[in-house]
């Protein structure tokens, strides 16, 4: 596989996020990038990054690091992971298990004095349960009430 590029969104990025598919089942679970790329402008701590392969845009996610905390976590340098997801065109290719590796990389390039990924996943969404927890993340006891019901919390320290 050639190598996967993450970066912060730019204005420039802004015609391949309007391609952007992603099927309407899966929309219950994540943003569109279109919606991603709106909250930003709306909210300074939402950073959305882009994923690129081969000059194309496969996959699109925010960090959310309001320093106030979360509701997740009383950590303080927690970070949030949002609203990640692969365009439907590149989906089942490795592409976001490989994102998720690249993760703690990019956060402490951005974000070093972030020490915690906190990130939450519909209690339906088995598949992308499954994928946090083949890249490291661990399950948290705590769950959170949703939009569209129960969300499961899940954690990635950042210093071991």
């Amino acid at each position: 596989m050639s190598e996967l590029v993450i970066k912060t969104f730019k204005e420039s990025d802004y015609p391949a996020v309007i391609k952007y598919c992603l099927p309407e089942e899966q929309e219950i679970y994540t943003s569109l990038p279109i919606d991603v790329i709106e909250e930003f402008k709306r909210d300074q701590y939402n950073q959305p990054f882009i994923v690129v392969y081969e000059g194309n845009l496969v996959g699109c996610f925010a960090l959310y690091r309001n320093n106030r905390g979360n509701i997740y976590t009383n950590n303080e340098n927690s970070i949030i992971f949002k609203s990640f997801s692969i365009d439907s065109r590149f989906q089942r290719k490795g592409f976001a298990l490989n994102v998720l590796k690249l993760l703690p990389t990019i956060i402490k390039q951005h974000y070093p004095e972030k020490n915690e990924i906190i990130l939450t996943v519909h209690h339906t969404n088995i598949a992308a349960i499954n994928l946090y927890i083949k890249a490291g993340f661990k399950e948290q006891e705590l769950r959170f009430e949703g939009e569209y019901g129960e969300e499961i919390i899940f954690q990635f320290d950042l210093t071991v």
